[in-house]
């Protein structure tokens, strides 16, 4: 077959990554980290398992950024909700209920990314990472803070050890009583954001996240190998 542009294959290898980057969250969230391999990630995708390191150094790599694609985009979704809101409370409160939310329907997933960013590699960055990091900063500032910089590294230390506090094995602590020590810090009054009052799922994977990525193209649509043919 004759080669693709250069636009197409760009547009399918960003499909494929796309699918990837789903399948991670999808599958690790079901078996875990551990007993995930790169060669299930890729069947899940309907990628060829060769094809993976293209886009991604590894499986750490992989799966973080597929966290953080997955967090920056709940997060952006509970921000943006109608009806819209500039006031900055309201949107404080939104965040934090978005991500305490995590912990809720994707319990073993978070837990598997907690585990890993404190591994020696710690945060992959990655182009995902830094948008979950300028959706928080752009929290904190319209909030109100005076010092973006010093309160946005607190806010997200806040939320990574109630993360941490709700997803330990044998000794969670309860989401509400940790949104309400989150709320009383920020002066929130309770009405605001989204209370994630449902109780802990068991701990597999069950919401259908293929909004926040890319859909998938036609079938003929393979993507491109490294001289830019199609498969």
């Amino acid at each position: 077959m004759s080669p693709r542009s250069a636009a197409v294959n760009e547009e399918l290898r960003r499909r494929s990554r796309e699918r990837l980057l789903q399948a991670a969250v999808e599958v690790v969230g079901e078996r875990g980290y551990e007993a995930t391999t790169l060669g299930d990630i890729a069947d899940r995708a309907g990628s060829a398992r060769g094809l993976v390191s293209y886009y991604f150094p590894g499986k750490r790599q992989l799966v973080q950024s597929a966290v953080h694609r997955l967090m920056h985009r709940t997060l952006e979704e509970a921000l943006e909700r109608e009806p819209r809101t500039e006031d900055g409370r309201e949107r404080m409160a939104r965040a934090i209920d978005a991500v305490l939310g995590l912990a809720r329907d994707h319990p073993v997933l978070m837990r598997q990314h907690m585990a890993g960013i404190l591994q020696a590699e710690g945060f992959v960055q990655c182009a995902e990472q830094r948008r979950l990091a300028e959706l928080l900063g752009d929290t904190v500032a319209r909030y109100g803070s005076p010092d973006t910089a010093a309160d946005y590294p607190m806010l997200r230390a806040l939320l990574m050890g109630s993360m941490y506090a709700a997803l330990v094995p044998g000794a969670p602590m309860p989401l509400l009583t940790l949104r309400a020590e989150l709320f009383r810090r920020y002066r929130l009054d309770w009405e605001r954001g989204a209370p994630p009052d449902a109780q802990a799922p068991d701990g597999t994977f069950h919401e259908d996240v293929s909004r926040f990525f890319a859909p998938e193209g036609r079938e003929q649509d393979r993507e491109p190998d490294a001289a830019g043919q199609s498969k």
